[in-house]
Order: structure tokens, then C-alpha cells, then sequence
């Protein structure tokens, strides 16, 4: 039910210089929690001026604006007007420039020649500029607050001495560790150096240092006892799967290992099988608990798929449950059932674009199948066309016959 009250609201509007009141206005639309938003709203314990910029000059919601004023107050808008008007000169869109407050909103408190300047020309200087930059900001605009000397140069002086591009620089700055202050050099030059030692190629070190920088953070004794840990598992250390299985091995504790050991032998795997999987894909090991069993109960029981199968893909544990996994195995489920496809295809089409895979198993099935784009769509369900029984496959003639019957 609908709450009517009378309210009395100032609103100021720092960018016109203007000040409108409307008093004792009518509202009949809020509910009760958008009433303690107003009265939250207008509290004289808020600085009005403050939620009232936010929202007009930053572009921030009101509840946006609510939650900054309480890290941020000024009276006045010329500070922040000069920071906003810097951010713009340098390629933040008003979009950018929502985003950046809503984070960071202190931002608005810096010396824009003294703090901000230094750290915006320096990325021109080296390259950044309009989207890149601004992307690098919006992602950690506290960047802009940290020592150019002690930590920004250092930190971009380093990425690009291992051979990194700009564009993977800028991915790299946006990721919270190169935020911490640590020390670059003394943390990361000496366990690049165990990599480069074993042959891991550059261009792969520079993907690791972009994608997983805190990984090879570790002390140099430990990383490289992690380092051997993986190349006894029989990792290659050519390929990208070696370093992932170092993200593994470096940031999973041994009875959090074990956790998953344990969870994956509930479904029949020997350990041997195991670590082929974790070998075929290291990061299937950082699925949770509650994920590996569902997706092998879906898989196992509901889909008819042996575990032999599912361990030839260990990737699956990384894919969308609802979005991909039950959708697009209940679309091939049915095909095999109608011998339109073989019934040992492997759940590698789970890796397919949803482009090639709607081509490939819908588009081109349609015809003899024409209830396929529905269970592509979630519309229908493979139980509700009677193909399969509850936890366990129907004899085939009986299914195909009533596959048959279901399109008459």
C-alpha cells in the first residue's frame, strides 16, 4: 500500500548557482523504505551541498550520492569542479566520471595540479590516452593518489621491461595488486627469473603478470619450491597450463587440496584420474564444492554422461551451470538420443562460441528435431519430453518412439 506524506525539500543546484524550494509537495508513490531514504536524505546530519553535487555534477543516484557524502563533505564546488574538469580534459566521459566518484570519491578532494597533473601526464607520455586511460582510472582510480616516483613509475617501468605492451599494461595496472605499494623489484624480478630458467617463455610470463600478478608475488624460496611442485605433476613448462597450474599451487593451501581431492573420488575418480584432469585444466581445482557436485550430479544422473567422460573436460567445472551446461548438454543429449549425433561426442563443444555451437546443434537439427531450439531456450525441459527418466536413461526404442510420436 502506498504511503502519502507531506515533505519539505531543498535541492541545490551548485551548477547553475541556483537554490529551489519546494515545500509541503504532495508524494503518494513511496513505499516505507523509500520513505527512510528521504528522511535519510535530508538530515541535517548530511551535507546537502555534498549529495546535492554528487547527484547534479558526478551524475551519481541518490542512493549513490547517500553512500559518498558519508566518506566525503565540502561546502564549496571549486576544488571538485577543477578535479572533474582534469578528468575530462584527459578523456573521462561523464559516464567514466560517475563511475570514478562512486568508487573513489575522495578523488574529488585532491590537488588537481599537485596530485592529479603529475599522474595523468606521465600515462600520456608514455602512450595513454582518451578510452585506455580513462579505463585504467575507472577501474582504480586511487592510482591517481599513489606516489609517481615510488610507485607508479616503477610499477610501469617494470611491466614494460618484462616485454609488455601498453595494452596489456593497462590490464595489469587495473588489477589491485600493483595498488599495494610493494616493492616491484625486491617481490617479483628474482621469481621471473626462476621462470625464465626453466623456459617458460616471455610472452607467457607476461600474461601471468598481467592476468594473476599476486601468484608470483611470493617470497623467492617458496615460489620456487611451488615452481618444482608443479614440473614433478608433469606440467609442461611451455605451455600457458603450467603457469596456471603455479596459480593453483600457490594460492591453494594443502588441506584445501585435499578438500577437493576428496570431494572429486565421491564420484568414482582415482586419484590418477585426478591429476589428469588437474593436468588437462589446472583451475578445475578451484571450483567450489557445491559446484563439482552439481554439475556432476547434472551430468552423472540427470544427463546420462559417464564420469570417464566428464574427466576427459575437466573445464566444464568452469562453465555456467544454468547459462551453458544444462541448456546446451540437454540440446546434445537429445540428438544422441536421436542418433543425429555419436554418443561418445566429448563435452569440448562446451568450449564452442554460442555462435558455432547454435549452428552446429540447433540450426542445423531444426528440421528433425523442431522441439531442439526450445530446450535450447530453457522453454522446455528434456524430462518434459519424456526422453529421459528421472536420474537414469530409458531404454532407446522406447525413447526414439516416443521422440517420434512427440512430432506427430
Amino acid at each position: 500500500m502506498s504511503t502519502s506524506f507531506l515533505c519539505r525539500r531543498v535541492v541545490s543546484l551548485t551548477n547553475v548557482g541556483q537554490m529551489f524550494e519546494i515545500s509541503r509537495t504532495p508524494v503518494h508513490f513511496l513505499q516505507n523504505s523509500q520513505l527512510l531514504m528521504f528522511r535519510s536524505f535530508f538530515s541535517p546530519k548530511q551535507h546537502s551541498f555534498t549529495v546535492s553535487y554528487l547527484m547534479n555534477s558526478c551524475g551519481l543516484s541518490p542512493e549513490s550520492a547517500l553512500s559518498a557524502s558519508r566518506k566525503i563533505q565540502f561546502e564549496t564546488p571549486e576544488r571538485a569542479d577543477s578535479v572533474l574538469a582534469l578528468l575530462r580534459n584527459y578523456g573521462c566521459t561523464n559516464t567514466h566520471i560517475s563511475k570514478i566518484v562512486s568508487k573513489y570519491p575522495l578523488l574529488l578532494t585532491a590537488n588537481p595540479e599537485k596530485t592529479l597533473l603529475p599522474k595523468l601526464e606521465f600515462f600520456r607520455s608514455v602512450g595513454f590516452s582518451g578510452p585506455d586511460l580513462a579505463g585504467i582510472i575507472v577501474a582504480k582510480p586511487s592510482i591517481l593518489k599513489r606516489s609517481l616516483e615510488n610507485h607508479v613509475i616503477p610499477n610501469y617501468n617494470f611491466l614494460k621491461s618484462v616485454g609488455m605492451i601498453n595494452e596489456n599494461i593497462a590490464r595489469a595496472l587495473r588489477r589491485t595488486y600493483w595498488l599495494t605499494g610493494q616493492s616491484v623489484q625486491n617481490t617479483n624480478v628474482p621469481n621471473i627469473a626462476t621462470l625464465k630458467e626453466i623456459g617458460v617463455p616471455m610472452s607467457n610470463i607476461s600474461f601471468f603478470l598481467t592476468c594473476h600478478p599476486s601468484a608470483v608475488s611470493q617470497n623467492k624460496e617458496k615460489f620456487s619450491t611451488n615452481v618444482k611442485k608443479v614440473i614433478e605433476m608433469g606440467f609442461d613448462p611451455l605451455r600457458v597450463t603450467f603457469l596456471k597450474a603455479v596459480r593453483l599451487i600457490c594460492g591453494m593451501g594443502e588441506s584445501m587440496w585435499e578438500h577437493k581431492m576428496e570431494v572429486y573420488r565421491r564420484w568414482g575418480f582415482t586419484d590418477d584420474e585426478i591429476m589428469l584432469m588437474i593436468r588437462l585444466d589446472p583451475l578445475c581445482m578451484t571450483s567450489s564444492e557445491r559446484k563439482i557436485m552439481s554439475v556432476m550430479d547434472f551430468l552423472v544422473n540427470k544427463m546420462g554422461w559417464e564420469p570417464a567422460a566428464i574427466g576427459r573436460y575437466p573445464t566444464v567445472f568452469l562453465r555456467s551451470l544454468e547459462k551453458k551446461i544444462i541448456p546446451w548438454c540437454s540440446v546434445v543429449k537429445v540428438l544422441q538420443i536421436k542418433g543425429l549425433v555419436k554418443k561418445d561426442l566429448s563435452l569440448s563443444f562446451l568450449g564452442s562460441s554460442k555462435k558455432n555451437f547454435f549452428n552446429r546443434f540447433v540450426v542445423k537439427y531444426e528440421h528433425d528435431v523442431p522441439e531442439l531450439l526450445n530446450v535450447y531456450q530453457g522453454k522446455i525441459g528434456i524430462l518434459e519430453l519424456g526422453f529421459i527418466s528421472e536420474g537414469i536413461m530409458r531404454d532407446e526404442t522406447v525413447v526414439v518412439s516416443q521422440l517420434n510420436n512427440s512430432k506427430g
